[in-house]
């Protein structure tokens, strides 16, 4: 059984008795215990007493396009926001859109993502409630090729949005990655559809930890942080809201002024900019150097032996260096 429904009836402060559950959803009390069960998979613990029945046993805090719209404020105009409790992937939902001529601003924000991805192919995963997973279409009359620096302009969007919240203390690392100083607080995911003249279309993904686990953190392969223990204490619509109200200010203005115009804004947030840095490259090599900046094309400028050079993002990791 589906188990969202049941889970939005259940309440972290009192027991719901399970015939109670099962007569409001219209559903057997074998269904129920198949719901509570994948439930359980998906990293929702729900808490039994024989005589009371269920309840939460920490609040959940879900997704609402209302609440979010009423939080954008004057910025609502810019986006048709549609929240799913379960989707296979946000971002290839939206590009699946492209070609039928969905608008610039339509958003699809889950609850959980059954094949999430991120940056080189990753999957992205969250446990119910703790990530924020949202993509966005947005539609560019420039052609692919004028599409340099997109990404970091995105990336400068949530760390914008994320100092207003008050976590003073988020930064980039370039390309894609948002940061605090103990780990990736998440990431962003560009894919683009287009003619080299233009127009195009874009699909940005966006995932943040928003809570984090000791169990997924022991499962990724880099050290992770969280929103929450860097100091956030508000809910998801709230970060949605902010972010996408950065993004509908900076999106037009990266069409009329490409990259350039956020070339030392975005190094300023950047955790690495002139410190010593290595590149770990697709053949198992590294280049290390110190980190001098942006350029226009958003590839990163590295500061070696040799001098300056410019590395684009493709199959290349950035790591910090002592």
């Amino acid at each position: 059984m589906n188990p969202y429904p049941l889970l939005r009836r259940l309440s972290h402060e009192h027991y719901t008795p399970g015939p109670q559950l099962a007569e409001a959803l219209g559903v057997s009390r074998a269904s129920v215990s198949l719901a509570l069960k994948s439930a359980s998979e998906l990293g929702v613990q729900v808490l039994v007493q024989k005589s009371r029945g269920y309840r939460l046993a920490q609040p959940l805090s879900w997704l609402d396009e209302t609440r979010v719209a009423q939080a954008l404020g004057e910025h609502a105009r810019y986006f048709d926001l549609h929240c799913f409790d379960e989707i296979d992937s946000t971002n290839s939902a939206l590009l699946a859109r492209i070609a039928e001529g969905a608008p610039s601003g339509l958003c699809y924000a889950a609850e959980h993502q059954t094949r999430g991805r991120g940056r080189r192919g990753r999957s992205w995963q969250g446990e119910l409630g703790d990530s924020l997973m949202f993509s966005l279409l947005w539609r560019f009359n420039l052609g692919v090729a004028d599409l340099s620096g997109l990404s970091l302009v995105v990336g400068l969007a949530v760390a914008r949005a994320l100092h207003g919240l008050g976590l003073k203390d988020a930064a980039l690392k370039w390309p894609n990655d948002i940061i605090a100083p103990s780990g990736k607080l998440g990431g962003i995911l560009i894919e683009l559809a287009g003619d080299a003249l233009g127009p195009s279309a874009v699909v940005i993904g966006i995932g943040l930890n928003v809570r984090l686990s000791d169990a997924q953190r022991a499962a990724l392969d880099q050290p992770a942080e969280s929103l929450a223990t860097v100091g956030y204490a508000g809910e998801r619509n709230t970060l949605l809201a902010t972010i996408l109200a950065e993004l509908a200010e900076l999106l037009p203005r990266f069409e009329q002024q490409g990259f350039t115009a956020f070339i030392a804004d975005w190094q300023a947030c950047h955790a690495l900019q002139n410190r010593p840095a290595r590149l770990l490259l697709p053949n198992g090599t590294s280049v290390d150097g110190l980190v001098r900046g942006v350029a226009a094309n958003g590839a990163l400028q590295l500061e070696g032996t040799d001098g300056v050079q410019e590395w684009h993002s493709g199959e290349v990791s950035l790591r910090a260096r002592p």
